[in-house]
């Protein structure tokens, strides 16, 4: 009777012993999350330490962050196919094609968290939008135009394609807020977020339409591709630019006074908070990632703004 109680006793000390070891061994792992891009923009580089920054913080999380170096769709879906694979828990991506990726982003959704970032595909499965709203940005583009060509004129505007839901949403915010005003939009060039096809887009509109009077740039390499086409021109102050994003080259075209002004995203936001976020919706807190938007707000930047702003992105940056 002895010798069973004995061997009963031994029996349940081990259970509790395995039980325990299970729990540090579940509280040892980490989840593997994913931050995907839409090209190979230096504004990513930011949004890079945004997750380094959230990494740290949490320290229960594995970070794959992947940029897609041509910025075509087909070899972004390759990248969540191998993410996938490797049994990702979660899934930060900016979708190039939405319209066309809806059906393959609902097959990613349906294994694993998935959430959009900096351009959205409002018509899947993902369950946020983490980002800018680009359709505010673009009006605040279009004040920029309005404000750089107080007389009106006609504009060109250069994006790497009109597919993409953030291309969409920022020229339709600035047609709004061109209505009613004597600025003319010529026509939309595409470049597939190719730089040099980007510049050579701006170089050509300066030959083709020598009265225009501005260029506007909608992504992050379409400021500094446009900026070399008018000093390449010498057209600096002749034909002014508007344009988006903190590229080291555009805040340095709007100090010089080349670029009249630039509508600035904040990428570290994207990068922290879709990784901090997933990790928390992960952990069992269904208020994150709740209400299917998280909007970070845009600053717009002329000349006088350039200085403050480089000391307050040194500071997010841990420069």
């Amino acid at each position: 009777m002895k010798l069973r109680t004995l061997r009963i006793l031994s029996t349940a000390l081990l259970a509790l012993t395995l039980a325990g070891c299970g729990e540090k061994s579940g509280a040892g792992k980490k989840l593997k999350l994913a931050f995907v891009s839409n090209n190979a923009a230096t504004f990513w580089t930011i949004a890079r330490s945004g997750c380094e920054a959230a990494e740290k913080e949490l320290g229960n999380v594995e970070v794959d962050f992947r940029i897609p170096s041509t910025g075509g769709a087909a070899e972004q879906q390759q990248i969540l196919d191998d993410l996938l694979a490797k049994g990702v828990d979660g899934i930060a991506v900016s979708p190039i094609d939405p319209a066309n990726q809806t059906a393959f982003l609902n097959k990613i959704a349906e294994q694993t968290l998935l959430i959009c970032h900096d351009s959205d595909a409002p018509d899947s499965k993902r369950v946020c939008y983490i980002g800018t709203d680009n359709f505010a940005a673009g009006v605040e583009a279009g004040k920029l135009i309005k404000q750089a060509l107080p007389d009106g004129g006609k504009i060109m505007v250069f994006v790497g394609a009109t597919d993409a839901e953030n291309a969409k949403q920022r020229f339709g915010g600035i047609k709004k807020e061109l209505e009613g005003s004597k600025v003319e939009v010529i026509d939309v060039r595409t470049d597939d977020t190719d730089t040099v096809r980007a510049q050579k887009n701006a170089e050509d509109t300066l030959v083709k339409y020598p009265d225009v009077a501005c260029l506007v740039g909608l992504y992050n390499y379409n400021g500094p591709a446009i900026l070399n086409a008018v000093r390449s021109a010498g057209k600096q102050g002749k034909v002014k630019i508007v344009c988006f994003d903190e590229n080291d080259e555009t805040l340095e075209g709007v100090a010089s006074g080349d670029i009249y002004g630039t509508v600035v995203q904040q990428p570290f936001e994207f990068g922290k908070q879709a990784i901090t976020q997933m990790a928390k919706r992960l952990g069992g807190d269904q208020t994150a990632l709740s209400g299917g938007k998280q909007i970070i707000p845009t600053r717009s930047l002329k000349k006088d703004d350039v200085a403050a702003f480089k000391a307050d992105l040194k500071k997010v940056l841990g420069k």
